[in-house]
């Protein structure tokens, strides 16, 4: 196995036990990169220089006997997250010079323990998107099929951890960013809880849905990572003072007596695929085989979660964006005058997509729209939250497909926005309502291509779904 193959538990391991030292592990992934970052296009900003001076720190660490959890395992960063020194750009030329002076606090609490930050990744712009097809800096192409969309928005995290350039890699998550591609590549990608990890850093899109989480070759790196990233910040109002358990403790346990809910709205939705289907059912019969109870539970305000996200979204965006003008962020266009600065400056540094979002959230937000739009969406959003609290009053968890469908072809979907919005409908509602999800790989098609299987839990109940995923690894 080449080093850059390796998983954390394995890097960990090896780099204890000095069978090989952080720079090799940096090395083999800045070679991976070299090969097939040119075809893939996962990677934005790659930090060679800086990256093996961290990992002949973390070397010193390891020898000194001070290693943590995850010092000199090379990682990769969504691009639309905060890193000190090094540009991130979010995907879209406006920031295409942007050079943040600070961490977010995910990635510092990361870089204190010495990991080593191999790389930035690309993405839909400032998130918007489900192909990774909005990034201003090109496509992402999927590692198992390059003729394939990686996913989105966090596609080119995903498509990094699954063609090994990294051996993790931090993303965010807001309505199905981190768990769609993780599904498309075959990769694990977990939405936690909102409020779980720290939101300080992240480029913000939809405030009140954004989140931070890994994306990892294994469930049991997913809870190594989560145990050092999650908890309580001051930066950051909207995260929990639950303390942070240990998403290790346990999840080799077997599951036999818990209770799985199949959501019926998910399997009679129209545009499912038949090997989609096929595939999860086999999951819930594997459940079955473990000693899982399963029972079939209604949300019947599912179908209304990609109105509501589609309404909350870009309305919470078009006061984001706000910000990013050519003046006090990002870069600048040539202006005859003020507005005209503004407007160029916006018009040139936005893809059509974030321009598109914009619009809708700030007629949305406008006078004499704003009850009948914002206003019914936040309403319609309780019920949805009601019926999963309502659920899990009678089972553990659920299971249903990540994705109605495995990788589409780029420019398949590209213009037509709804068709690209529906890619979302089975990982939005979690997010709506904030829970905790995540997408394991469960199979492939019969073309070879990844499908994912989604565990949704009990908000703040991370461990419950990382031990139901871990037994169907």
């Amino acid at each position: 196995m080449n080093l850059n193959e390796l998983t954390i538990k394995q890097a960990q391991e090896g780099l204890q036990k000095g069978k090989f030292s952080s720079v090799e592990i940096t090395q083999a992934c800045l070679k991976k990169i070299k090969e097939r970052n040119k075809v893939i296009n996962a990677f934005l900003t790659v930090c060679e220089e800086s990256a093996l001076e961290e990992a002949k720190i973390a070397d010193g660490l390891i020898k000194e006997g001070s290693a943590s959890p995850l010092t000199g395992i090379p990682f990769a960063v969504k691009d639309a997250i905060c890193t000190a020194g090094v540009r991130s750009t979010g995907s879209a030329k406006i920031l295409d010079n942007y050079i943040p002076p600070f961490d977010a606090t995910v990635i510092s609490k990361i870089r204190k323990q010495g990991g080593v930050l191999i790389g930035k990744n690309n993405c839909d712009a400032f998130g918007h998107g489900a192909s990774n097809e909005n990034s201003m800096y090109g496509p992402v192409r999927n590692p198992r099929d390059t003729s394939k969309v990686a996913g989105g928005s966090s596609g080119g995290s995903a498509a990094a951890v699954a063609d090994n350039m990294c051996i993790y890699s931090i993303a965010e998550d807001t309505g199905g960013s981190i768990r769609q591609p993780a599904s498309f590549c075959g990769v694990v990608g977990l939405r936690p809880s909102y409020g779980r990890n720290s939101r300080h850093g992240i480029m913000p899109m939809g405030s009140s849905l954004d989140t931070v989480g890994p994306m990892t070759k294994t469930v049991e790196d997913m809870a190594i990572v989560m145990r050092e990233i999650a908890g309580n910040d001051p930066l950051d109002a909207t995260t929990v003072p639950d303390a942070v358990p240990d998403y290790l403790d346990g999840i080799e346990e077997k599951i036999k007596g818990m209770k799985i809910g199949i959501p019926k709205e998910y399997y009679d939705l129209e545009g499912l695929d038949d090997e989609v289907k096929e595939i999860t059912e086999k999951q819930i019969d594997k459940l079955k085989k473990l000693g899982c109870e399963v029972e079939e539970v209604s949300l019947p305000h599912t179908k209304y979660s990609i109105a509501v996200y589609y309404i909350i979204v870009p309305s919470e965006d078009s006061s984001n964006l706000g910000r990013l003008d050519g003046i006090r962020y990002g870069a600048r266009a040539n202006g005859k005058d003020l507005y005209d600065l503004y407007a160029q400056s916006r018009a040139q540094g936005f893809p059509e997509e974030v321009k598109r979002r914009i619009l809708i959230g700030t007629y949305a937000l406008s006078a004499g729209y704003y009850d009948a739009y914002y206003k019914k969406a936040q309403t319609v959003r309780t019920l949805i939250k009601n019926d999963f609290d309502d659920v899990f009053k009678k089972v553990d968890a659920l299971i249903t497909p990540t994705s109605p469908f495995p990788a589409f072809g780029i420019g398949e979907k590209q213009n037509d926005p709804l068709a690209m919005y529906m890619a979302d409908v089975m990982v939005s509602p979690a997010a709506v309502a904030g829970m905790p999800a995540i997408s394991i790989p469960v199979g492939n098609n019969s073309k070879g291509l990844p499908v994912g299987a989604q565990i949704t839990g009990p908000r703040l109940k991370e461990k419950i779904i990382l031990k139901i995923a871990n037994n169907l690894k």
